[in-house]
């Protein structure tokens, strides 16, 4: 088992707990995000998401294969932050420090925040980052509404 630094699980646990809204402008934490067309827009959106996301078929086969190994039950990720990944409902609860996906605003969902990057640190932590194509996939889907669909 890999060691994390007090500073990581601290980071991980003030982001988590606070939601980042404090970081990020009132502009992209407003419904229909950014404007001109900047990550996180209306327009952005529109233009990159070519149809419906759905959970079942585009999501949960990225959160399989890049997250449930921490996780799930009995697993790192959970006992840390109690964020369950092996359904959609346990994403949808968030962690024991709050929610991870605001639907319909990718901008200020802390799945995204993670995933990207943007935090200083990045999930899947020391592990391979997801591609360009699996955060689109997920950004597109939490401003969808992040639906079980």
């Amino acid at each position: 088992m890999r060691t994390h630094s007090k500073f990581t699980l601290w980071s991980i646990a003030a982001l988590l707990g606070l939601g980042l809204t404090w970081a990020i402008p009132s502009w992209a934490a407003a419904p229909g995000g950014a404007p001109g067309g900047a990550p996180g827009s209306a327009a952005a959106n529109a233009a990159g998401a070519s149809g419906r996301v759905s959970f079942a078929d585009d999501v949960f086969p990225i959160l399989q294969n890049r997250c449930l190994e921490c996780h799930k039950a009995d697993a790192p990720g959970l006992a840390f932050s109690g964020l369950n990944l092996e359904t959609y409902e346990g994403l949808m609860q968030g962690t024991r420090f709050g929610p991870v996906v605001v639907p319909g605003n990718a901008m200020v969902s802390n799945l995204i925040v993670l995933v990207e990057g943007r935090a200083g640190i990045r999930m899947p932590h020391n592990r391979k980052r997801l591609t360009a194509c699996e955060i689109e996939l997920l950004r597109n889907w939490v401003n969808q509404g992040a639906k079980n669909n």
